[in-house]
């Protein structure tokens, strides 16, 4: 199995950024990506969408951006559409056992009445999810994907992602469809995301539903990357190598999600840099000259400054005192937190507010604890438990590092 080798900086994760930070990403991923075409000689190629009529539905055939901002009204913290949510929590609940499942049709008489069912009922709360067959469930789970408006990956994305296929080595491939998926629109990626871990939870039950990864990849996959609102000019007799082709990268991106939804350490670089170069813009380049004539030595001085500390001051929401840590080239984040949860153990009458971190015996769940870096040359950072600290000071000397309760993240995102 492939996996990330993990620098001193530790692994940052989609969503362990700020979303001001994440906002430079598909910029720079596109860059990426089309030098790594470039290097293997393959032509980046963008569809344009054909416009295709706007529906009157609420919730069949309506623009994830539409569904979101109408969701968002509900629950305002909403990152999936609120119907694909429902879609997968029944499926889950009832379905994961059922042989065949996504593989084997309903009854599209059913189907047809439970979509016209959902529009009338879904926001009402008067839908009954106990009476639903979950083969006319998962019919209709893939026809929400088939009849989105626009491509889930794209219209201007699609053939890149159906082209990952001809690259012949893995690192590479997975390098491109991890820079493909970083371009994504956000709603799109969470969408996407939610999709793909539930498919990987079908495959976990392949000895009840029948359903290996490679079954379930080819179910799929024509449902993403068959589009009414796309030309699908295929070749006479290249119709089973690009649905094979198709189905590969579905299997993919189920098997190595993981990996996928990573941001690689040289992107967050190229952040840093972006942030380090639009702070010096509020500078007057004259006044700074005029500064270093008064001070020749400030270079030096700043230098003097850069030099790591022997304690840091770390702080946190539950603690009334910030926590003092001594850095060395063995301190990593993961240290660190189980270092405040001995604090919080041991000086219980200085905790502010533990609501959910207590586990029953009374004890801290360093799980539910996280360090961010703020400020400095990055907006937001939730830090990997691995990442060594001196050097996250060297990278950036003037960020802040607050412990904060980790965030639950079931199907909302």
């Amino acid at each position: 199995k492939f996996r990330i080798p993990k620098g001193r900086l530790g692994v940052t994760r989609i969503g362990d950024l700020s979303p001001q930070d994440m906002k430079k990403i598909p910029t720079l991923a596109l860059i990426e990506l089309t030098a790594l075409c470039d290097v293997l000689g393959l032509e980046l190629k963008r569809n344009k969408a054909v416009k295709r009529k706007a529906t009157e539905h609420k919730l069949f055939g309506v623009p994830l951006g539409t569904l979101l901002e109408n969701d968002q009204k509900l629950l305002p913290n909403t990152r999936v559409p609120l119907i694909l949510q429902a879609l997968l929590s029944c499926l889950e609940k009832k379905g994961l056992d059922t042989e065949g499942i996504l593989r084997v049709s309903g009854s599209q008489t059913r189907i047809k009445s439970l979509e016209q069912k959902l529009e009338s009922n879904f926001y009402s709360g008067y839908f009954r999810w106990d009476e639903v067959h979950q083969n006319d469930v998962s019919g209709l789970l893939k026809r929400f994907i088939r009849e989105l408006p626009t491509p889930l990956l794209t219209a201007e994305y699609l053939p890149a992602f159906a082209a990952v296929q001809n690259i012949p080595d893995l690192k590479q491939r997975l390098q491109a469809l991890n820079l493909l998926i970083l371009i994504l629109p956000e709603p799109n990626r969470n969408t996407l995301k939610v999709l793909l871990e539930f498919l990987r939870l079908v495959v976990t039950r392949e000895k009840k539903n029948k359903m290996n990864l490679w079954n379930v990849s080819t179910v799929i996959a024509p449902n993403l990357f068959m589009h009414k609102g796309l030309p699908n000019k295929i070749p006479e007799g290249k119709e089973k190598q690009l649905a094979e082709g198709a189905a590969d990268v579905v299997r993919m991106m189920i098997h190595y999600q993981d990996l996928l939804w990573t941001v690689a350490s040289f992107l967050v670089a190229q952040v840093r840099k972006l942030n380090e170069s639009s702070s010096r813009k509020y500078y007057d380049r004259k006044f700074k000259n005029l500064l270093k004539k008064i001070h020749p030595d400030k270079d030096k001085t700043e230098k003097n400054h850069a030099e790591p500390p022997k304690t840091v001051k770390i702080q946190s929401l539950f603690l009334k005192d910030s926590l003092e840590v001594h850095l060395n080239n063995g301190t990593r984040a993961a240290d660190v937190l189980k270092q405040c949860q001995k604090h919080l153990c041991q000086n219980g009458w200085n905790i502010v507010n533990t609501v959910n971190l207590i586990k029953c015996n009374g004890s801290v769940d360093p799980m539910n604890l996280l360090l961010y870096e703020v400020g400095g040359n990055i907006c937001e950072h939730c830090l990997d438990p691995d990442t060594y600290l001196l050097d996250l000071y060297h990278e950036n000397p003037h960020a802040e590092w607050i412990i904060r309760q980790n965030p639950s993240f079931p199907r909302t995102l």
